[in-house]
């Protein structure tokens, strides 16, 4: 049975999403290839098949210095694809960049470079506040599994196994065993913190910056922790 004529076959809504976004801070394309190998062999399994944006904003005026020695947009994609990565957009570039980046059949994002005259910007007022909403998880989230909390803050009350993976607006709370990855703040929030009371986590990561269990301090291993930024680093301590 075919629909009848005023029954939409398709309509497009807005959506919060989680992406990566590369911020390119050097054109050297052996330099760039060097130091994404060595971040995807951290953690292979958080950059496999992520979608991401490269962002183009620090490179522009060094390549206003010298101009052969801007950045190779088709190679860079190409070795974003090599190492599992999924490029779908691009910001921050000049004409002639975004006419390859349409070439390459990507996404053009608005440059949002005059709206951000500082790296993080503080939150201005809005008429009506809008209240911190929390997703409460009871049951353990195993293996495979992902939960993502797209307003407020992430409360699991029991363990996060070996590859689950939770994801939050707002800050995480784990009252149980953070064994797999976390991540906190993913819409930006540079305020947001991962607290739990046994940290034995594979990754986390507050508004994108990010630590594998290997760079992790063995003396915060099983104990009670909270993760949060500071100097655009991420910083662990107990609680």
């Amino acid at each position: 049975m075919f629909p009848t004529p005023h029954t939409p076959a398709l309509e497009f809504k807005g959506n919060l999403l989680t992406l990566m976004i590369l911020h390119l801070l050097d054109s050297d394309q052996e330099r760039i290839a060097q130091e994404l190998a060595e971040k995807v062999s951290k953690a292979p399994g958080f950059f496999q098949q992520a979608p991401v944006i490269i962002d183009l904003h620090a490179v522009q005026d060094e390549n206003n210095d010298d101009e052969n020695n801007e950045i190779n947009l088709p190679e860079l994609v190409k070795l974003l694809r090599t190492h599992g990565l999924i490029p779908v957009a691009v910001r921050g570039g000049s004409p002639e960049q975004n006419e390859i980046v349409l070439s390459l059949n990507l996404g053009l994002l608005a440059d949002t470079k005059l709206l951000r005259p500082r790296r993080f910007l503080e939150p201005e007022p809005v008429a009506v506040p809008v209240p911190s909403i929390s997703k409460v998880v009871t049951q353990p989230i195993r293996s495979g599994q992902q939960v993502v909390a797209l307003q407020g803050d992430l409360v699991v009350l029991s363990a996060v196994s070996h590859g689950a993976e939770i994801l939050a607006h707002g800050h995480i709370h784990v009252y149980g065993a953070l064994r797999g990855r976390a991540l906190a703040g993913v819409n930006g929030d540079c305020e947001a913190r991962i607290f739990c009371r046994h940290f034995n986590a594979e990754l986390v990561s507050v508004a994108g910056r990010y630590l594998v269990n290997e760079d992790l301090p063995e003396s915060f291993q099983g104990k009670r922790a909270q993760v949060y930024l500071e100097d655009d680093s991420l910083k662990i301590e107990a609680f």
